[in-house]
């Protein structure tokens, strides 16, 4: 299955595990910044869509921009400077 982002938003792949996931959505919900969340454990195809935007690893979060672009455990200000 290959993933498709709705269009406009930022998606991210995480997992209920993940501290760094947990800190980023708290941050952006703060900030107002919206995104989708994909636990990768749960949905088809999505750990591999993250393994391949990381080389392999299965790095959360990741972040996937509208544009098409991502990021791996990226700050909130690095989020911010990208949807600027």
């Amino acid at each position: 299955m290959d993933y498709v982002p709705e269009s406009g938003t930022i998606t991210m792949f995480t997992t209920t595990w993940c501290g760094y996931c947990t800190r980023l959505k708290t941050q952006l919900d703060r900030v107002g910044i919206g995104y989708t969340e994909v636990n990768i454990e749960e949905v088809a195809g999505t750990a591999d869509l993250v393994m391949s935007l990381n080389g392999g690893n299965q790095t959360v979060p990741t972040i996937l921009f509208p544009d098409g672009s991502s990021a791996t455990n990226p700050s909130l200000a690095q989020v911010q400077a990208k949807l600027a």
